[in-house]
């Protein structure tokens, strides 16, 4: 079975390094990876595939950059390019990134199957570019494998059901094993911040909702700033966000009491989170992360796919979007303990039995 792996931004590269090991341990498979390369700067492409030993791209692409359409519109040409070329067996893609559509829509019109990992998952805000991707990409796909019971239901809602639908977990949790059963994969980053014995924030910013409203982020970070007075906010910049806050003089003030860094590798930010005290972001992937840590979080969006961790109180939203909501959010995660939530997840082996069914599904 020749699989074709679609991936171009940071979270997929983590995700793809799971199924990449099941199938280096795989007789009879062959994955050959396709980066679009929608992520392309060294902080938040090359050094995952270095850290997790993720195989060089036989297909590597400069397709990041520009406006939503033409970007997905370059892609759409080069991946179906690709597939005309290896004529695989099933085109896998993850997530919902401007990638995972141009990967599904490329291969079901060359009706090649399509593999949707994290299939199910839904905000119901189509405002967000990623719920138009996600929504397009399960409706294209032939196999769709779902984290959670909640996301095989929202399919099941959608008409999208029966054994094409398969409920796998989430392989984000088969990463973050790599670190929480191995302590001595941490890294020394909290040493080298300066963090040691001392409780601290986790914050990112870079969804589109956040970076492209300045009312909406300089609330976030004045937010964040107070919570600094009384602990220190690590806030890796992702570079759209920087280049944002170049240009907003009123977030300076606030910006100047936050620690800021590059964007992290993945070792780094999981030995970071490991220790955090509170996660504030707007990510689809370090809500989960913080959970797998079992570390509280307040996600800065209006709603979120991952409603369980709302559900078991390891999550919460802010019920406004002034500071003072986003601070009263801040404080109320701080002074929750929530227990042990069980593996919503799954059982960490997510990858294997996706490629279990593939290669049975596949004959």
């Amino acid at each position: 079975m020749k699989i074709l792996t679609v991936i171009g931004a940071r979270p997929q590269f983590i995700k793809a390094i799971a199924l990449s090991h099941a199938v280096a341990s795989t007789e009879g498979v062959e994955e050959v990876l396709l980066h679009t390369g929608q992520h392309y700067d060294d902080n938040m492409s090359a050094v995952f595939f270095r850290e997790l030993g993720l195989a060089e791209p036989k297909y590597r692409f400069d397709l990041g950059g520009g406006s939503h359409g033409h970007m997905t519109g370059k892609q759409l040409s080069a991946i179906e390019d690709a597939l005309v070329s290896e004529r695989p067996d099933v085109c896998l893609v993850y997530g919902d990134t401007n990638s995972t559509l141009a990967g599904a829509l490329a291969a079901a019109k060359l009706h090649v199957p399509v593999a949707h990992v994290e299939a199910g998952l839904r905000s119901f805000n189509r405002r967000m570019p990623e719920e138009v991707n996600r929504v397009l990409s399960d409706h294209a796909a032939t196999w769709l494998f779902a984290p959670t019971q909640t996301a095989v239901e929202n399919l099941a809602g959608e008409g999208i059901k029966g054994d094409r639908v398969q409920l796998v977990g989430d392989v984000m949790y088969d990463v973050a094993r790599l670190v929480i059963d191995n302590p001595a994969r941490r890294t020394d980053i909290v040493r080298r911040l300066g963090l040691e014995g001392r409780p601290y924030v986790v914050s990112t910013l870079h969804r589109q909702e956040t970076t492209d409203d300045p009312a909406r982020l300089v609330a976030i970070l004045d937010a964040l700033a107070e919570t600094a007075k009384v602990m220190p906010v690590i806030l890796p910049l992702h570079p759209r966000t920087r280049k944002t806050l170049a240009g907003l003089p009123q977030a300076e003030k606030a910006a100047s009491v936050l620690t800021m860094t590059e964007p992290l590798g993945f070792f780094d930010m999981a030995s970071l989170l490991a220790g955090a005290r509170l996660v504030v972001t707007d990510s689809g992937g370090l809500q989960k992360e913080a959970f797998f840590h079992k570390v509280p979080c307040v996600t800065v969006r209006d709603e979120t796919e991952w409603v369980e961790l709302l559900q078991l109180g390891w999550n919460r939203l802010p019920e406004s979007f002034d500071v003072q909501g986003i601070r009263t959010a801040i404080a109320g995660a701080l002074a929750s303990a929530p227990g042990n939530a069980g593996e919503p997840y799954g059982d960490g082996h997510a990858a294997k039995h996706i490629l279990r069914y593939l290669m049975q599904t596949c004959k």
